[in-house]
């Protein structure tokens, strides 16, 4: 079969959490062992990205210590980056926590809080040289659902992340190491949800490559009136393609082999 030369390449990023109370995943990777066999799998797959996570940032979770996430993470974070080749996010809104895993070896800093709960994470990515996602959220995780109010719901997460640009490239974060996310199912409705989903391309206009990470998630069970979280399996492979078709760069998915697919073939749209 001859091969397809593309010019867009959406980059899939793995979850990797480390955590015993993921929406998902909790407990199934929080041991070294398991996690770096999971590394293995995902890179296997094709995750082009592998983003560890040690605290839960599932709707309703509650915050871990600064000294539990990083007994969490650190040691994962060290491993994966004598053992593979392969870029390394933390997905972290602690600035201690970031620095402990640039210093490991990661590239990246996921901060689904945007700067929002420990601005210093921007000095901490500038130091290193780092890349930073920067995601909007409502509040913090235990009671984000109950602030989900917004006025114009694009223009308000468009303003956020834009003063989240703004405090990075304040203090030195190169341009192009910044990356934005809207958050999705981080204070937001079911209906909110699939408002950014309709209308991603909006935030092109930031200027930053887009990340986003629907995998999963309540939102899409609540549209497809169904409990199991297994069955959102289905509902991601639309979610992911209707990201990739509307401006995403990249992807943040569980199931990196299947998501693969349904990415290849978005790709495949687009480059033709």
């Amino acid at each position: 079969m001859k091969s397809v030369n593309k010019k867009h390449k959406t980059l899939i990023m793995g979850i990797l959490n480390v955590t015993p109370d993921s929406f998902y995943d909790g407990g199934r990777f929080n041991s070294l062992k398991n996690a770096l066999g999971q590394v293995e799998r995902l890179i296997a797959d094709g995750a082009d990205i592998i983003d560890v996570g040690g605290e839960s940032t599932r709707p309703g979770s509650e915050s871990v210590s600064e000294g539990e996430e990083l007994h969490r993470v650190i040691p994962v974070i060290s491993e994966i980056k004598k053992r593979f080749n392969i870029p390394v996010s933390v997905d972290t809104t602690k600035s201690e926590v970031a620095r402990a895993a640039l210093q490991n070896g990661a590239e990246i800093v996921n901060d689904i809080s945007g700067l929002g709960f420990d601005p210093e994470i921007a000095n901490t990515v500038k130091e290193h040289d780092a890349k930073i996602i920067l995601c909007h959220t409502s509040s913090r995780p235990i009671d984000m659902q109950q602030k989900t109010s917004y006025g114009d719901i694009i223009s308000d997460i468009c303003n956020y992340l834009q003063n989240s640009i703004n405090i990075s490239q304040q203090n030195g974060i190169l341009s192009d190491n910044i990356c934005i996310d809207p958050g999705f199912g981080f204070g937001k409705t079911a209906k909110d949800n699939l408002l950014l989903l309709k209308h991603l391309s909006k935030f092109k206009k930031l200027g930053k490559k887009i990340v986003v990470g629907t995998s999963m998630k309540s939102f899409i069970g609540k549209t497809l009136q169904s409990e199991d979280v297994n069955k959102r399996i289905y509902g991601t492979f639309a979610t992911t393609v209707i990201s990739v078709l509307h401006g995403a760069d990249i992807v943040r998915v569980h199931d990196v082999k299947k998501m693969k697919i349904a990415v290849d073939m978005a790709d495949c749209v687009i480059n033709t």
